[in-house]
């Protein structure tokens, strides 16, 4: 893995399970986050609203010491500052979203799941390479000496690994759960349709009311899973741009309340 820095200098490292005892269920992601930051500058003045400055802590991280991380990270004065976002809600939320509206209407909790990703580490967005290319430019950093952002900027082919799809059978198995959780079309369509060619997207397991979220025995390296299909939870909580459909069904099934016997 190449060395890649977020703005200011943090390095980007990987993300993923710390507690590996024995779980009941796996949640699967597309990648992960990071930490964000509000650059003011001398006078106060905005620069950026939500600046990724670090790798999330924890896998699917709910945002917690966020100020902690955030006033360890210092740059030139002459800069301004980082502070936490005035919305606290932009560090963290798809792993509150995950707590609340995914693994609490199952019955289960951090304790009792494995939780992984795709892409063990953060990449940019659109969004963030705009504000990396006004704001943190290359003659910022050669003027105050500082590390070049080169955090890659998130590519779904870069989802289509062997070696990745690998890894994470490998935590699957090392889990011992035996439900696996999928959260979007992403990973059923780089890591479930390598083992069963059936599936390559949400929608192709119901998108009604009476078939979203349901349970599939499905068999992956010889053992057979609970697998539970649902949408992302930037979907679910609506967050950023969403679709309703997708959230409305996740609504619906959290209301339910389903737990797993």
């Amino acid at each position: 893995m190449n060395k890649y820095n977020f703005p200011f200098g943090q390095p980007l490292t990987k993300v993923q399970q710390k507690d590996t005892t024995k779980k009941k269920a796996f949640v699967l992601g597309v990648y992960a986050s990071a930490v964000h930051a509000r650059w003011t500058d001398t006078d106060g003045s905005q620069k950026v609203s939500a600046f990724a400055i670090a790798s999330e802590p924890d896998i699917f991280w709910t945002g917690d010491n966020a100020e902690e991380i955030i006033s360890a990270i210092k740059i030139p004065a002459q800069l301004g500052k980082l502070t936490v976002p005035t919305d606290k809600k932009l560090n963290g939320p798809s792993g509150r979203a995950l707590d609340k509206l995914f693994l609490a209407p199952l019955g289960l909790n951090r304790k009792s799941t494995w939780l992984c990703d795709l892409l063990p580490y953060s990449r940019v967005n659109l969004q963030q390479r705009k504000a990396i290319d006004t704001h943190y430019s290359a003659d910022i950093i050669k003027q105050f000496k500082l590390s070049p952002a080169t955090i890659p900027n998130f590519d779904k082919s870069e989802l289509n690994s062997s070696t990745r799809r690998e890894e994470i059978l490998n935590e699957l198995e090392t889990s011992n759960a035996d439900t696996l959780i999928l959260l979007g079309d992403l990973p059923i369509h780089w890591f479930l349709r390598f083992h069963h060619k059936r599936y390559s997207k949400l929608s192709q397991f119901g998108d009604k009311k009476k078939t979203y979220g349901r349970g599939h025995e499905i068999k992956i390296n010889n053992k057979t899973y609970n697998v539970i299909p649902l949408c992302h939870p930037r979907q679910a909580d609506q967050l950023g741009s969403s679709s309703a459909k997708w959230g409305e069904l996740h609504d619906h099934w959290t209301n339910e309340s389903l737990e797993l016997e």
